[in-house]
């Protein structure tokens, strides 16, 4: 297997959208440290995974609608991606474990069934969107596992209703969408910038004058999520064929950082926020060699 063939069965550039996930989640429950790195790196684990099982399940959907993926183009092999996933998989849960102990292992484990549970059976249902959502909201508290998980909690349901409006959006890559899907999924990401720029991060200082540190830096990250992702929907609006639809959802994945560095801001954490956010501008440059959708 070639290694530009793997990238694109795994669609590597999207997985700059993933550690974020887990920086967010580790800011919120107060435990942002050097385990954070390695609960990261089973998160892209997983996250792979994930890609190379989607396109294993979809092997011959993608034969008629997409023949250029690895598999049907014939540069991976089934059997070879299939073993892809699982190695990534067993990868991901056994990073965790080494990383965090029992606590990372009692969400790693459940973040590697919701995956696999969405590539084989819930991502063509209507439950699909959802099955996303949980994952990425999943992997929000993979980052927490080792601190105070409830913190994290409001950061995973905005990681994971973002997921939901591009995972909404995604059904329509091949044949188009409804405007009215767009325009769902639009209100929806308006509404999730608006409640990261309006939640304080931290309780305790709602009694204080000053606004919490990292305020001003979220409030900047979270606009220009909205900015990349809403200008992409807004297009999808006056034009639901596919290509405008592949050009929305690839800008909700690689806009997702700005959105977690936001959240990571919010938490208190501003410089780390701002570092996260800096895989939004990488992401995009690779995804013009590599499709991240």
């Amino acid at each position: 297997m070639r290694p530009g063939a793997l990238a694109e069965l795994v669609r590597a550039p999207a997985a700059l959208s993933v550690p974020g996930d887990v920086v967010a989640g580790a800011a919120a429950a107060g435990v942002l440290d050097r385990r954070t790195a390695g609960l990261a790196c089973a998160s892209v684990c997983l996250y792979w995974a994930g890609m190379a099982a989607n396109d294993w399940a979809d092997r011959d959907l993608d034969a008629t609608e997409r023949p250029d993926r690895p598999i049907p183009s014939g540069r991976v092999s089934a059997p070879a991606a299939l073993g892809v996933a699982a190695g990534l998989t067993a990868a991901g849960i056994a990073i965790a474990g080494a990383t965090g102990g029992r606590r990372a292992l009692s969400v790693a484990g459940p973040l590697a069934a919701a995956v696999w549970a969405y590539d084989l059976k819930a991502k063509n249902t209507n439950a699909g969107p959802l099955a996303m959502a949980a994952c990425r909201a999943l992997d929000v508290l993979l980052g927490a596992s080792t601190g105070r998980v409830a913190r994290a909690v409001p950061a995973a349901l905005a990681v994971g209703v973002h997921t939901y409006t591009v995972t909404a959006l995604s059904r329509g890559e091949v044949g188009g969408t409804r405007p009215r899907v767009a325009a769902a999924t639009l209100v929806t990401t308006a509404a999730v910038a608006g409640a990261v720029a309006a939640v304080p991060g931290h309780i305790p200082y709602l009694r204080r004058a000053q606004p919490p540190p990292g305020t001003t830096t979220a409030t900047v990250l979270v606009a220009d999520y909205a900015r990349q992702y809403g200008v992409a929907q807004a297009r999808v609006l006056t034009d639901p064929a596919a290509p405008t639809v592949r050009a929305a959802v690839g800008a909700g994945i690689t806009a997702l950082p700005a959105l977690q560095g936001a959240l990571t801001a919010r938490a208190g954490a501003p410089l780390a926020g701002v570092l996260v956010a800096a895989a939004a501008p990488i992401g995009r440059a690779l995804a013009r060699w590599i499709s991240p959708t």
